[in-house]
């Protein structure tokens, strides 16, 4: 599966490297990243699977790709502002959104970028996979507050199979008599 995600890990990645020449904070990039992802997800929603946008017509990924300059600049903000607004579920994803992608070239180059590939196509997995490369990727990079936000795969796979947790039918979280099952582990 690695094969599979660490080119995607690396373009995401990449994105990440646009938004940071501009200054902005790895958080801040993830979550820029993740608004544009959004909607372009939406686009393709409707494009390639025949469901409804539940982006109003006005602020959908067709509106910033078909931009530049200050226009497209302007459309983000104003699509942000907008959406944050909506009722329900939007509403609620874009709430206190803001642009921070000021210099319009960048952003014309992560719309473009995220423009070319078609993302609703991959798999729950893979996006975690993504998401667990791109802080894997800035722990690296960043020696500082790192393991606040990453904690590796292989570390979480054996606290998983240690614990082994187990759902009871009478309460959907973990039970109580849950314990450590050290028989996984040989010396």
């Amino acid at each position: 599966m690695v094969a599979d995600y660490s080119s995607l890990v690396s373009k995401v990645w990449n994105y990440a490297h646009v938004l940071r020449d501009q200054g902005i904070s790895y958080g801040d990039y993830v979550e820029q990243i993740t608004f544009l992802l959004f909607l372009k997800m939406d686009q393709e929603r409707t494009e390639l699977l025949g469901e409804a946008s539940i982006i109003p017509a006005k602020w959908c990924w067709e509106q910033l790709a078909a931009l530049s300059g200050d226009e497209l600049e302007l459309q983000y903000r104003h699509t942000l502002e907008s959406l944050a607004k909506e009722k329900g579920l939007i509403g609620t994803i874009f709430r206190k959104a803001q642009n921070k992608l000021t210099d319009p070239s960048k952003l014309k180059r992560v719309v473009s970028l995220i423009d070319a590939e078609t993302w609703i196509g991959i798999g729950v997995d893979v996006k975690g996979a993504i998401y667990e490369g791109l802080l894997e990727k800035n722990a690296s990079e960043v020696k500082s507050g790192a393991g606040q936000y990453f904690t590796p795969r292989p570390l979480i796979d054996a606290m998983v199979k240690v614990i082994d947790p187990r759902i009871t039918r009478s309460r959907p979280r973990l039970s109580r008599t849950c314990k450590p099952r050290w028989r996984h582990f040989s010396r």
